[in-house]
């Protein structure tokens, strides 16, 4: 994939690019909290996006797709949101170089690799982060990898239209291999903890499905946690996020919220307090714990939050039956995608192969799956 990256950009725009790598991201637990200015766990992955960029001596950007086999062009004087979906993470891009006043002169990309799009795995993120860290290096604007970040989470808010919280763009930078990062999403501190547990491996199992309501009803959770602050702030005026609710107290006022309301804050007010709890168990080495805990957030999503689908449930009825699964949950914004596997190594063929008979029988669909390594995040490919 790497080589044929780079070979197409040779042929394609005859010069000799510089290539960086972006990597996918799974969250091992904390989902929905990272807008709430919670804490969230991820990691950065080998599943990833490869950009080979170089300067071009014309009046405009080209851009192509490897993966899509699909061409671009635009001028730097007129950045705006296109038709082509694909094409404006990268011009969200572009645009928060131009408004931070960082000059910016005409380049040609190819860019591509195995990210599974859909799976939940921050295909979106590893464009705009990739794209950002590209040009901060080839235009030496000497930008910190957290004002990186903040740049590609606005690229996604004002072009995608997705009002992300930060984890996806974080955990693309900050990756460390073997390690789990609990990002705190109000300060922006960070702690990493070892994940370096080779009796298990991290697996992936693709539903296949991404229904329509995910967007839509992304946006809609985040407004559901917007209007539980708001209740709370009538009784509390100190309160600016779920982050300072705590279980007691939003039982208190039960009755002033509607139940649609106060299930999406019961569940965003337990995962914030389930990832401190689940670093606590890595620290002591109580990896079992840790994944009673994934388990403990998919019921969570699935009954509180209302974000999981019949695909996901059952695959995580599956790995629950299962005792070579230690942990397991849905992963992302919800309705499809993937669920997230702490399998034993020794029995990991096996769950696969029953997992994905059971999916085929149950949903006529081949189920995918990817084994995942946890690795560095975005850099120069040397």
């Amino acid at each position: 994939m790497l080589d044929n990256i780079i070979q197409t950009f040779k042929e394609k725009f005859q010069s000799e690019p510089s290539v960086f790598r972006s990597p996918g991201r799974v969250n091992l637990i904390g989902e929905h909290t990272d807008y709430n200015d919670g804490f969230v766990l991820p990691a950065a992955i080998d599943k990833a996006l490869y950009f080979a960029i170089a300067p071009n001596k014309l009046d405009k950007c080209r851009i192509y797709s490897y993966d899509l086999d699909e061409y671009a062009e635009f001028s730097l004087l007129e950045v705006e949101p296109c038709e082509k979906d694909w094409l404006n993470y990268l011009l969200g891009v572009v645009s928060q170089f131009q408004k931070a006043s960082l000059s910016l002169t005409p380049f040609d990309i190819v860019y591509g690799g195995n990210i599974p799009i859909g799976a939940g795995v921050s295909s979106s993120a590893a464009v705009e982060c990739g794209l950002a860290y590209g040009l901060n290096e080839i235009f030496t604007h000497g930008l910190s990898k957290l004002m990186l970040a903040k740049m590609a989470q606005k690229a996604e808010h004002e072009y995608a239209h997705v009002m992300c919280g930060i984890m996806d763009q974080f955990a693309n930078l900050f990756g460390k291999r073997n390690h789990v990062v609990r990002l705190d999403c109000r300060s922006l501190e960070y702690e990493y903890y070892n994940f370096d547990v080779r009796d298990y491996q991290v697996l992936l199992c693709d539903t296949g499905v991404k229904h329509s309501l995910a967007s839509s009803e992304y946006n809609t959770r985040r407004k559901e946690c917007e209007e539980g602050v708001r209740i709370l702030q009538k009784f509390d005026n100190s309160i600016k996020s779920l982050r300072d609710v705590n279980i007691s107290l939003l039982k208190s006022h039960k009755e002033d919220f509607s139940a649609s309301v106060f299930k999406r804050c019961c569940y965003v007010v337990n995962e914030i307090r389930r990832v401190q709890e689940a670093c606590n168990d890595l620290q002591q080495g109580n990896l079992e714990a840790f994944g009673q805990k994934m388990f403990e957030t998919h019921h969570g999503l699935q009954h509180d939050y209302e974000v999981s689908c019949a695909e996901l449930d059952f695959l995580i009825d599956e790995a629950k039956k299962n005792p070579a699964v230690i942990g397991a949950r849905m992963m992302g914004g919800g309705f499809g995608g993937c669920t997230i596997n702490l399998v034993k190594q020794k029995d990991l063929d096996s769950f696969i192969n029953e997992t994905g008979l059971a999916y085929k029988n149950q949903f006529n669909i081949e189920l995918k799956t990817y084994i995942t390594e946890i690795v560095d995040g975005t850099g120069p490919v040397n």
